[in-house]
This record gives C-alpha cells, sequence and structure tokens, in this order.
C-alpha cells in the first residue's frame, strides 16, 4: 500500500470531519439512527468553523483546503441544485471561477519562462487575474497589435498536488471497491483512471489549445454555442492565450437578470449544443458548468476552458441517440433492446422486464416541467433498478455521463421549469432521420464492403511479403492512468449521502 496516500486519505477525512462536511448536523433528521448516532461522534472532534455557516459554505471551505481534484468534485455537486438544494449548489459555486489567485508576479514569470520573451513585449498591456480556478487562473491582457486576450497560467507546483491527490483518491478507489461489494459494480477504479487521464491532458496548455480549436470548429456548424479563436504564439504547456470573451459570466447570479435574457432559449442551447456535439461530430466539451459559459442576451452561449474535451465511436453515438429516441417517443422496448446490443445488461435478464422497468422511471417524468420532477427520487430510483439489472459503469461513457449530468444542472438552473426531452427533440430525430435512413443504411453497408475488400487485400499483401522480424516494443506505462480522481468514490458517496436529505 502506498503509506503517504493512505496518510492523506486519512488527512482528508480529518479535513471534512473538522468541517462538520462529512455527515453534516443539518442531515441528522433524514440519517438513520446507526448512522445518526455515528455522525454525532464524528461530530465531537469538529473544530470551532464547523459552528460557522450553511453546509455548502463548510463543504466549499473544505474541498479548497483539500486541494484541485477534490475542487472539480465541488464544481461538479455545484450544478445540480435540483439535488442538493439552491443553497447548497450557490455555495459551491466560488469553486468554479472564484478562489483566491496566485500574485501575479508568478504569473508574468510563468509566462516569460514558457513563451520566452518578456511580457511587456508580448502583452503591453497586462493585467490582474480575473478569474481564478483549480488548476489555472486567466488575465486580461492586450497585444501589441491591439487584439484584447485572456491569458491563462497553471498554478505553480499544480502538477505535482494533482498527481499527489490523485493516487490518494486511486486508493479511496479501491477501497471502496474491495470492501464495499455493492460498490464494485459502479468500477470505481477503472472511473478514476478514466477521469485521471483526463485531468492529466488538463495540465497541458497546448492539448487545451487543440481541443478549443477543434470545438470551435464543431461549434460553428451548429450555432447553438461558440468558442474563442486561438492565439497560437502564446501558447505553451503551461500557457494559453485566447481571444477574449465578451459577455457576462453565467456563475455571476446577476447575469440571469440581464435586461432581455431569454433563459429558456439559453437553457435549450445548453442542451443542444452537448448532443448536437456529442451525436453529430462525436467530440464535445466535457466540463461544461457555469464558470466556463459566457452571455450575451438574449440566448448568445460562449463556452471557454477546453481542458477536457470528451469523444464517442460510431456506435457509442449510435446507442446513446437510440436510447435518447426511444425516450422521447417512449419506445421503452427499443429502449431496453439498445441496452442488451451494448451490452450495458448482462444478456442473461430478462429483457421485457427490463423494459418495465425503464417505462416505471420514464413515464412519471415525461413532458413534465424540471420543477415538477424530484431529481433526487429519480436518481434514487435509477440506482435501484440498475442494480436490479447488475449494469455496470461504463468507462468509456464516463465523460459522456458525468457531462450530462452537469449540462442538464445548467439547464435547470438557467430555467426552473425547462423540459429537458422537448429541448433534446430537434437533435436527436435529425440524427435519427440522418444516421438510421435506408439511404444511411445502404452508405454504411458500403463502407463496410470496402473495409472488407480493403482487409482482404492487406492480406494478400502479407502472404507474398517476406517474413519481418518484429523487436518487442515496452508497453506505455500505467502512469496515466494512476493518478486518481476518486471523484469517482468520494463523488459518489458524498452525493449519494446528500440526496437521501
Amino acid at each position: 500500500m502506498d503509506i503517504a496516500a493512505f496518510a492523506r486519505l486519512l488527512a482528508a477525512g480529518w479535513t471534512l470531519i473538522r468541517a462538520d462536511a462529512l455527515l453534516p448536523r443539518e442531515l441528522d433528521p433524514a440519517l438513520p439512527p446507526g448512522t445518526r448516532a455515528l455522525a454525532g461522534f464524528l461530530r465531537l472532534f469538529a473544530g470551532r468553523a464547523a459552528r460557522q455557516g450553511r453546509p455548502g459554505e463548510r463543504l466549499a471551505r473544505a474541498l479548497e483546503r483539500l486541494g484541485p481534484v477534490a475542487i472539480k468534485l465541488g464544481q461538479v455537486l455545484s450544478t445540480r441544485a435540483d439535488v442538493f438544494g439552491a443553497a447548497f449548489a450557490d455555495d459551491l459555486s466560488r469553486l468554479k471561477d472564484r478562489l483566491p489567485p496566485f500574485p501575479d508576479d508568478q504569473a508574468r514569470a510563468e509566462i516569460e519562462r514558457e513563451l520566452g520573451r518578456p511580457v511587456a513585449e508580448l502583452f503591453p498591456i497586462f493585467g490582474g487575474a480575473v478569474a481564478a480556478a483549480s488548476l489555472a487562473q486567466a488575465h486580461e491582457a492586450v497585444m501589441a497589435d491591439g487584439r484584447r486576450v485572456a491569458v491563462k497560467v497553471l498554478r505553480p507546483g499544480v502538477e505535482r498536488r494533482v498527481a499527489d491527490d490523485s493516487r490518494t483518491l486511486l486508493l479511496a478507489a479501491r477501497l471502496i471497491e474491495g470492501l464495499v461489494p455493492a460498490a464494485r459494480r459502479l468500477e470505481p477504479v477503472a472511473f478514476v483512471a478514466t477521469v485521471i487521464r483526463a485531468l492529466q491532458l488538463e495540465l497541458d496548455m497546448r492539448f487545451e489549445a487543440a481541443g478549443a480549436a477543434e470545438m470551435a470548429e464543431v461549434m460553428a456548424r451548429d450555432g447553438y454555442m461558440r468558442a474563442p479563436g486561438v492565439i497560437w504564439d502564446g501558447v505553451a504547456k503551461r500557457v494559453l492565450t485566447l481571444e477574449w470573451v465578451g459577455g457576462a459570466p453565467l456563475s455571476d447570479p446577476a447575469t440571469l437578470e440581464l435586461p432581455g435574457l431569454d433563459r429558456q432559449a439559453l437553457a435549450d442551447n445548453v442542451i443542444r449544443a452537448f448532443l448536437a456535439q456529442a451525436l453529430d461530430h462525436g467530440v464535445f466539451h466535457a466540463d461544461l458548468h457555469e464558470g466556463n459559459l459566457f452571455v450575451v442576451a438574449p440566448a448568445e452561449l460562449t463556452a471557454v476552458d477546453f481542458g477536457i474535451v470528451g469523444r464517442l465511436g460510431p456506435r457509442e453515438r449510435r446507442y446513446l441517440a437510440e436510447i435518447l429516441y426511444g425516450f422521447l417517443t417512449r419506445d421503452y422496448a427499443r429502449v431496453a433492446e439498445v441496452h442488451f446490443e451494448a451490452g450495458y445488461v448482462p444478456a442473461h435478464h430478462d429483457r421485457d422486464a427490463f423494459a418495465q422497468a425503464l417505462r416505471a422511471v420514464g413515464e412519471p417524468v415525461f413532458g413534465r416541467a424540471a420543477n415538477q420532477v424530484s431529481m433526487s427520487r429519480l436518481l434514487t430510483q435509477l440506482f435501484e433498478i440498475t442494480a436490479l439489472f447488475e449494469m455496470r459503469l461504463r468507462p468509456e461513457l464516463v465523460l459522456l455521463q458525468k457531462t450530462m449530468v452537469t449540462v442538464e444542472g445548467v439547464a435547470r438552473r438557467l430555467c426552473p421549469d425547462h423540459d429537458l426531452w422537448a429541448a433534446a427533440d430537434p437533435v436527436v430525430r435529425r440524427w435519427i432521420a440522418r444516421e438510421l435512413s435506408p439511404v444511411a443504411r445502404v452508405r454504411e453497408l458500403a463502407d463496410e464492403a470496402v473495409r472488407a475488400l480493403r482487409a482482404i487485400a492487406r492480406l494478400a499483401e502479407a502472404e507474398t511479403a517476406p517474413p519481418v522480424v518484429v523487436e518487442p516494443v515496452a508497453a506505455p506505462g500505467f502512469a496515466w492512468f494512476a493518478a486518481g480522481a476518486a471523484v469517482a468514490g468520494a463523488a459518489f458517496v458524498l452525493a449519494w449521502a446528500l440526496s437521501q436529505a
């Protein structure tokens, strides 16, 4: 066992206990007697700060002390006011882009070291930090040619902090997987490995620049959302320069009161932008919380922070579209069939029974406004049903599922009576009409035939070619997956406890 990681895990638990943020006192009325007694015992060790503020404020302070990976968890929880309550979500919102910034002189030194030129030469006007998040902060600047830009700089030492925290959380995921049999189907270790892979890429601004450029092209095709252009002369491993984004940050509560703002259209655009990216293009912005969205009335959206980009293969896109379309048309038998085709449900289960279970989930919420649906109750029901049918977490869909949760939460905060299904309908139907039409089927068969012919040609070439000696190649190390975001275990346990309130 990694002793240092175990010590950090204990320290993290102690931090949450001292802040009364693990099983906060406000949850006592909803806890069963045994858990309530445990919570009371743990509260004996709470510090003075535990008596100050609401649960969300105490948790925000604790997560900020715990570091960047824990802050990422808080950002996800802050998008779900419908599950945890508006006050709790608002208290966590400061973790999105209002953390304490590091000094400007450190940012300037980092820029000069990375770009190899004086800041004054690159940016004659360079202002203080305008937003600070868990991994980096952004500065407003003006280039020599007069262009207004945003310069994003990684926090000093953040790579080491993320690596340490990740090992700790990976250990937590392994402990959960080993000690809690019921949690094994959620694949906590695989979940952690997937999320941490994305975090590792997020620590290289060159990857984010490439992601921003790609997403700008994708978003321009649909018009639901846009992305700023990349200033490639201002890009390095720890520095990213983008065109300045106009508008008001969606993380600011005052933004929702802007004159002429169409909150319904904004909520629709958030949902449709995400679905169009995922279904039509197989690539999507995987960190769409309010801190990364800017708004211009009536309903123009601009996204920033492309450190995490999710991708879906053709099969996953088809499964997603058919599942959504099945719910839209209330064809639960087809939804069930797709789950079995995709391998999401083990083959030995009864398909009709699974379709019946899906109907039990879908019918009570279909066509209802968001404010008429209890998300905590719905999540509880979904968890019970997935357990009954032994559905396991799919690591390749982790970013998709996480982003769907975040996007729906943003839409609900924009428009409390938002109808998710009505917003999704045109994008899903467009995909179904294009990809599952008879013409599309013929095109798919033709593509398969071409691939088969190419494979046959390669086999024929291999038979006539002289033998080739292949030197063994070392497999890439597991280090990319070793840093853990037990956002998996920690997020699930915390979210589950709070959702019972």
